[in-house]
């Protein structure tokens, strides 16, 4: 039984959620700001500072380390803003009743107030219990593990404790605040290791963290080998956060064909023997660095998110496969008490039906990524494509990673690359359909490090000459589904049961969903296979294709005892997905005609 609510709000791109906390936190909801964009933080804090008359002393480029400074500084000031809200919310009695009126019945906390609220009311009394038992959501944190360019300053290279990543762990393990930090886009050794260095990553003698370890993950597997990894350094992963590997927002990580249902199921099953491996691993470490050894196991939470969309849903992942949490992502970009999102980008996604979300090849990570038709970003870029001046300046340079034709690494969106790499594709004399595809391949990618913080700006009214008002976003498909602006107290009723918000009848269950568009990967691949396949490739397809088959399988049985609603039009749509593997796993055997 959770004590407050039983979802959360993941990061979404730069900006949408960097002052969500600010927003919702008072009504004990736990959200993520991302701590990609240094420069945006900055001006966010300026802005804020000015807004609220506090003191503002700016922090430079020139500054000693100002990239973790800048992140801390904003970090605080988020926390003294909201924990200041928070106590003025407390002394209103219409906020003290909204925020027990969006809690779901099954909360503790709800349940205690109403058994404190129906035996007398003495004021004094309740204003000591709201004081003890309401709780701030917590201000969570995310670091894409992949952002983790190298820093340089008179030309020389920096030590690597000031690459991007590492700047910004430093700049979480400064502030004041006590909460999580997220880290997704795969394990990194080298920055896990890193977390060694900071205290507030280590348990005290009574298992308590000042912050925790979250780590997003698309499978059992790389859970238990990260977990043991970190561990084996001392530090603890207070929760693994599972993500559909294609129905979510902004990059997506395909699995091999893995799907969320059997992946979820693996994570209920093998619950107990993660913690008990895991913390036996991390107390020897703790023992052998002479540091704290807890009297007693760790907390550990499992929390699910992608494509969630009902309260059906919501609830069978708590109740069935026991997580702790449900993230719900996509939907919130439509709640404007939640989420940062300029009214032209969000009049854009109220708009958006299947066909407008699509995932594209615009990062310049050179991982699909989760795009809206039409945005504002890719509008922009296509002007500059027409004008014969393709590419962007690449004013924050965070996404820099490819050393093809510089010793530097240089950013594939930028106008420096794509002017290099579209000489080179020139000199190949390709004829014009193979021109024109590696033209498209080339030019596709986007400027997101500035186009997904953009909205923040605008929205604020700052500045944007230097980023351009192009605006990315980076919707889940499950947005299809909700085509119109809500309160905030109108989706959480939604997520509960209370009230009615999708838009769209003909939303397939979110487990349909996700296997839809792993048949769609699965057929893109074939496709892209069909003149050369080697016999790797080919094994990679047959691997994929066995086990979207072993997942169907599952779902056949799961299906017919879970999920009431649509329980016809869901089985009968995986019987659809199951004809379409079995054309497609026949597409896979043809193939063995061309190897090379």
């Amino acid at each position: 039984m959770s004590k407050t609510h039983s979802f959360h709000i993941p990061v979404m791109g730069i900006a949408y959620t960097i002052d969500t906390p600010l927003k919702v936190a008072q009504y004990g909801i736990d959200a993520v700001i991302s701590l990609v964009d240094d420069i945006l933080l900055e001006k966010l804090r300026k802005m804020y500072s000015e807004k609220f008359e506090l003191d503002f002393e700016e922090i430079s480029n020139k500054a000693a380390d100002f990239r973790a400074k800048r992140i801390t500084a904003y970090l605080d000031l988020i926390q003294e803003l909201t924990v200041k809200k928070f106590n003025s919310f407390k002394e209103s009695t219409s906020e003290i009743t909204k925020y027990f009126d969006m809690l779901p019945d099954t909360a503790s906390i709800k349940k205690e107030f109403k058994a404190l609220t129906e035996k007398h009311f003495d004021l004094d009394e309740i204003k000591s219990w709201l004081n003890a038992n309401l709780n701030l959501g917590s201000i969570d944190v995310n670091i894409m593990t992949k952002v983790d360019k190298a820093n340089y300053l008179k030309g020389e290279q920096l030590p690597t404790e000031y690459n991007d990543a590492h700047a910004a762990l430093r700049g979480f393990a400064n502030s004041k605040l006590k909460s999580s930090l997220i880290l997704s886009a795969g394990m990194s050794p080298r920055l896990y290791s890193y977390l060694e260095n900071f205290k507030d990553f280590f348990p005290n003698e009574s298992g308590e963290l000042k912050k925790k370890i979250v780590l997003k993950v698309s499978d059992y597997r790389s859970a238990f080998i990260q977990g043991k990894f970190l561990a084996k350094k001392g530090i603890w992963v207070s929760e693994y956060r599972i993500e559909s590997g294609l129905n979510c927002g902004g990059h997506a990580f395909a699995t091999d064909g893995f799907l969320m249902g059997p992946i979820l199921e693996e994570f209920r099953n093998n619950r107990d023997y993660l913690i008990d491996t895991v913390h036996e691993i991390l107390i020897e470490s703790l023992a052998s660095k002479g540091k704290a050894v807890p009297k007693q196991k760790l907390a550990l939470k499992v929390t699910a998110q992608g494509g969630v969309g009902t309260s059906e849903e919501h609830n069978t992942l708590l109740d069935y496969y026991k997580v702790d949490k449900v993230g719900w992502g996509s939907p919130f970009l439509l709640v404007p008490e939640a989420t940062t999102v300029d009214d032209a980008t969000r009049k854009q996604l109220v708009a958006a039906k299947e066909k407008d979300l699509y995932l594209s090849g615009i990062s310049p990570l050179g991982v699909p990524f989760n795009s809206l038709h039409g945005n504002t970003k890719d509008v922009a870029k296509q002007a500059l494509i027409d004008k014969g001046r393709p590419g962007s300046s690449c004013p924050k340079e965070f996404l820099k990673s490819t050393t093809e034709f510089t010793d530097k690494a240089i950013c594939t969106a930028s106008r420096q690359y794509q002017k290099l790499k579209l000489e080179e594709l020139d000199t190949l004399n390709l004829p014009k359909d193979a021109y024109d595809k590696s033209f498209f391949k080339i030019t596709e990618k986007s400027c997101i490090c500035t186009g997904l913080g953009t909205a923040a700006l605008v929205e604020n009214d700052i500045d944007t000459r230097v980023e351009g008002s192009g605006i990315s976003v980076c919707p889940g498909p499950n947005l299809a589904y909700f085509s119109k602006t809500v309160a905030l107290e109108d989706m959480i009723g939604h997520i509960y049961g209370k009230k009615e918000t999708l838009s769209s009848s003909n939303r397939p269950n979110l487990f349909i969903k996700e296997l839809g568009l792993y048949l769609d990967y699965l057929k893109n691949a074939i496709q892209n296979s069909k003149e050369y396949v080697t016999k790797k490739e080919q094994k990679y397809l047959e691997k994929f294709a066995k086990n979207l088959a072993t997942g169907i399988a599952y779902y056949q049985d799961f299906f017919e005892n879970n999920f009431k609603a649509k329980k016809a039009q869901t089985i009968s749509d995986l019987t659809l997905c199951k004809e379409e593997l079995t054309v497609l796993q026949e597409s896979i055997e043809s193939l063995k005609l061309v190897l090379v």
